[in-house]
């Protein structure tokens, strides 16, 4: 069985690691670093992501996504957001079909 707070709980862990030694958090080294570092990581990440479905290997897709989703998570923990945020734009689409979305964005 699935937890389905698992984004939920790794934002908490994120968030309280931000202040931790930026020695011995991976976390608290990126902050330290910046919002550049860590957008630098979303880029890499999402990359590695693509070519790994490019290269058709599911395993490769899941391990390249979970590293995605772990720095965007620590990108939106850095700007002061969570992925509440996120689910909540995703709920407030739910019923509306992707192209009237993409219709109804403000220029």
């Amino acid at each position: 069985m699935q937890n389905n707070n698992t984004l939920k709980e790794l934002a908490e862990i994120i968030n309280s690691r931000k202040q931790a030694d930026p020695k011995t958090s991976y976390v608290a080294n990126l902050n330290n670093k910046g919002l550049d570092t860590i957008l630098k990581k979303v880029g890499e990440e999402a990359t590695e992501t693509v070519i790994a479905a490019k290269n058709g290997d599911p395993d490769q897709v899941v391990y390249e996504t979970a590293d995605l989703w772990f720095h965007t998570l620590v990108m939106l923990d850095n700007l002061d957001l969570g992925p509440e945020a996120v689910l909540q734009e995703l709920e407030r689409r739910f019923g509306q079909s992707g192209i009237e979305e993409k219709a109804s964005r403000k220029k």
